[in-house]
């Protein structure tokens, strides 16, 4: 009979095989090929969802691995902006439109980033297969990438990037942007329409400068410095500096990394609190709402030993805040918009998701805290066994939630190969 584990990897592999695009373009008659987040919900190309992607094809087929990559690679536009999403499949466009038109730069690609996530999945590649080609291959237009970051999207030259809108950092609806959406508190049915409506003034807004995108974060409309897509941001840094065979550019993009981190320990941490904020506006206010985020720079092997045991052993491991039954929630259930059945219909708002828990795994094991990661490992298999292979879970009872046949929730092939000790 099989067990837990082998039933819901049987389960992750069956969700990336199924879920597979392939053709040729209208797009330049380009041909893609490429796992889609889900068939049903989420049919295109996102940006960071193919980088958890490529890690988890490396338990399939370390080539299904690349060409994940090599497909995203080709929405890499000259002056190094890389799209949050490629709409590969013409058909599905109209559809697309009706939903994501006021992000649209182009047909094909939106006007937005995601959090760059690629240059992990690509160390991951490398230290898997030893493909120093297919690095030389795909290390150029990521680097550009991380350089256009840095050009675009630090107006304030203080190390760290700013978001433009919710949608970028990936965690769309996430409470603590609730102040800057004008999104009031009140019944959860009520969430989704005031964000809709937050997000029609945020694009009206930004729609005279849609062919100057170095203006709009210095508009402050919405001009946040998110700590998770910092703390990957920075880990994106170091992965490049190992990745490259230049010298010089190792050192760079090293000390990079370093500042990062530190602009992150020097403005984002709240020594009374123990934990990360992100900040809002030029202002620069810190956004006082406990997510996931104010501990994701645990990613990073290099943050402050003393501020990684606070993280852990004050929010993570507590019962009253994370450490649920079904950890880790998007948000600590001790705030007043902890939303773990998903009555709010949007996301980022209570429920687990595999792809936080993934990263937090590792950065358990990079602070020596193996025997904590192991148990956030059995318990995340453990709620995919009772939920499946969904988008989010609730932490409370295990239920799945959101899209069904998710891809990055196959991340658990890797905790999964982790923990059995060949990763």
């Amino acid at each position: 009979m099989l067990s837990e584990w082998e039933k819901v990897a049987a389960d992750a592999r069956r969700v990336l095989a199924g879920n597979r695009q392939r053709g040729i373009s209208a797009w330049a008659g380009q041909r893609y090929d490429f796992v889609c987040p889900s068939p049903t919900t989420y049919p295109f190309q996102w940006f960071w969802d193919s980088a958890f992607h490529a890690v988890a094809l490396l338990e399939v087929d370390p080539e299904l691995a690349k060409q994940e990559i090599r497909c995203l690679m080709q929405g890499a536009r000259p002056d190094g902006f890389m799209p949050h999403m490629l709409l590969w499949e013409k058909s599905a466009h109209e559809a697309a439109i009706r939903e994501y038109s006021i992000t649209l730069a182009d047909p094909f690609y939106t006007a937005t980033i995601q959090p760059p996530v690629v240059a992990r999945a690509v160390l991951r590649i490398f230290e898997a297969t030893g493909d120093a080609e297919f690095v030389r291959e795909v290390l150029p237009p990521i680097r550009r990438f991380f350089r256009w970051l840095k050009a675009y999207r630090d107006p304030d030259d203080d190390s760290l990037i700013a978001i433009i809108q919710p949608d970028e950092s990936g965690l769309d609806a996430s409470p603590k942007y609730d102040r800057l959406m004008s999104i009031a508190s009140g019944p959860p049915e009520g969430t989704l329409p005031q964000l809709r409506q937050g997000m029609k003034h945020l694009f009206e807004t930004y729609a005279p400068y849609r062919a100057d995108p170095a203006r709009i974060a210095a508009l402050d409309t919405f001009t946040w410095e998110d700590v998770m897509v910092n703390a990957i941001y920075a880990d994106g840094l170091s992965c490049i500096a190992k990745l490259t065979d230049l010298p010089n550019e190792a050192d760079e993009f090293r000390a990079r990394a370093g500042r990062v981190r530190a602009a992150l320990e020097t403005k984002c941490w709240d020594d009374k609190v123990g934990a990360f904020w992100d900040l809002a506006g030029w202002s620069e206010e810190p956004a006082k709402v406990l997510t996931f985020s104010s501990l994701f720079p645990l990613i990073l092997d290099d943050l402050d030993p003393r501020k990684a045991t606070r993280l852990i052993e004050e929010h993570l491991l507590n019962e009253r805040e994370f450490w649920l039954p079904y950890p880790v929630p998007s948000v600590a259930a001790t705030e007043p918009s902890f939303d773990p059945h998903w009555r709010t219909n949007t996301t980022w708002r209570g429920p687990t998701w595999v792809n936080v828990n993934w990263y937090l795994y590792w950065g358990l094991r990079a602070h020596g805290r193996r025997d904590i990661a192991s148990e956030l490992a059995e318990r995340t298999v453990g709620m995919m066994a009772r939920g499946g292979i969904r988008e989010f879970y609730d932490p409370l009872t295990g239920e799945g939630q959101g899209a069904r046949d998710f891809g990055w929730s196959t991340l658990v092939l890797d905790l999964i190969a982790a923990e059995r000790g060949s990763a």
